[in-house]
């Protein structure tokens, strides 16, 4: 069989499966104009509800002018190779040394990608005796990375999202279970800070707890948490007041930052380890010295500016508690940027039937309303969970929010009413 038939026998896989209908629209959207709360999508205004521009960063003056001063001293090629090889600079050095002492660790390296560095990072820690303990809600990046643990032959325990007892029992099992066989390995328990999808902090002061009757690391993914949650913005685990009990913590400069590249902060054993051992960094050409003068400058202002971080808040909870009024079902944390709804279907149909019904109400939200926000279903999120993702920013106002609360007003009596399962997409699509 040739091996491009496989395409056909997949559907395109589980989102190419929808391309026909969803390309442009729902996957692979444009939107234009500078980054922000008002942008433009298929030329007409929209009130943008989706990037992770938590801070407005991405259009803010003095952060387009310092990356400006740095692609004109440095441009985008230098340094060339692996960090490893010829790739390191003594910018490198100094942004991961203040990085470390902005999280209050002993050492810090910086990556390419957040994605990159967890697949990696797990590779490098763990080898086959070692068992993996993680929330059944981590990204894939964090499953990727205990994918190619366990065809290592290691070993692997979910359990259930943000329940605190269940992990308990999966740490007792993963205990009992090196004991048994007599294994050297040990046990490393992965989740996230800030969960992307659903909007909740992670339950990471209650796992550190643990710790008292358990043997075991902690490494957290924090891309989304980075810069926006906790006093000083390093995060979920300083927010849970908790951030000296982490083991392993990495993060994003791309979301709050409005930069690029991540990071994995430890202690210096731990750090140089994964600096000679990560192979996603030492198999690839190091992230641009423009770009990491441009994130030591975001750096500066994440440490300065704790009032955008609490007028992100309070954007979010003014949105939530609207939402909620509403009667509808929002799963995030009060403290969080991410506000996720759960949609559910009024159709009694199968599964396609459902997505038909909540992209109707995804088109009607941007063609009537302009009320540009995210659908996502699985692989993103277990299948048949169907939801829509909203993301404050420093940049919105209370007029976006009473704007988007008037509009999901008329989306909730339209959805009562069965109008979004007797319509097609592309009746809606085409007005």
């Amino acid at each position: 069989m040739d091996i491009f038939d496989k395409i056909d026998l997949t559907h395109g896989g589980p989102l190419g499966r929808y391309k026909g209908m969803a390309h442009g629209y729902f996957s692979f959207p444009k939107l234009e104009g500078v980054i922000g709360p008002h942008m433009k999508f298929r030329g007409k205004d929209v009130l943008n509800w989706s990037t992770t521009d938590y801070l407005g960063l991405a259009s803010n003056a003095d952060v387009l002018a310092a990356d400006s001063k740095a692609a004109n001293t440095w441009g985008f090629a230098m340094p060339m190779g692996a960090r490893v090889l010829s790739g390191n600079t003594a910018t490198h050095e100094a942004f991961e040394e203040r990085l470390a002492t902005f999280l209050k660790k002993e050492d810090a390296f910086v990556v390419n990608s957040d994605y990159q560095a967890i697949v990696s990072a797990i590779d490098a820690l763990c080898s086959r005796p070692d068992i993996i303990v993680y929330d059944a809600g981590v990204h894939a990046g964090i499953v990727d990375g205990i994918y190619l643990h366990k065809v290592k032959g290691g070993r692997s325990m979910v359990f259930a999202h943000n329940d605190i007892e269940n992990c308990e029992l999966k740490l007792q099992m993963a205990t009992e279970s090196l004991k048994t066989k007599g294994d050297k390995g040990g046990i490393l328990l992965i989740t996230e800070g800030l969960f992307a999808m659903s909007g909740e902090i992670g339950i990471i002061d209650k796992i550190v707890a643990l710790k008292e009757k358990y043997d075991f690391r902690l490494m957290i993914d924090d891309a989304q948490g980075f810069g926006v949650l906790g006093a000083n913005g390093c995060g979920a685990a300083e927010h849970l007041g908790v951030l000296d009990k982490v083991d392993i913590l990495l993060g994003s400069f791309t979301n709050a930052a409005a930069g690029k590249g991540g990071f994995v902060a430890s202690t210096e054993k731990v750090v140089n380890f994964l600096r000679y051992n990560m192979r996603s960094q030492i198999y690839d050409n190091s992230l641009s010295s423009a770009i990491v003068d441009g994130n030591a400058f975001r750096l500066n202002l994440l440490a300065q500016h704790n009032d955008w971080r609490e007028k992100v808040k309070s954007i979010a909870q003014e949105l939530q508690n609207g939402l909620r009024s509403l009667g509808y079902n929002v799963l995030s944390s009060e403290q969080s940027p991410i506000t996720t709804i759960t949609i559910d279907s009024t159709t009694t149909g199968n599964e396609e039937s459902a997505i038909n019904e909540l992209m109707n109400i995804v088109v009607d939200l941007r063609e009537s309303y302009g009320i540009f926000c995210i659908v996502v279903t699985a692989p993103y999120v277990p299948k048949g969970t169907m939801l829509l993702r909203l993301i404050a920013t420093a940049a919105h106002t209370s007029d976006d929010v009473k704007c988007t609360l008037d509009a999901f007003a008329q989306i909730g009596k339209k959805l009562s009413a069965g109008d979004y399962a007797r319509q097609t997409v592309v009746g809606l699509c085409m007005r």
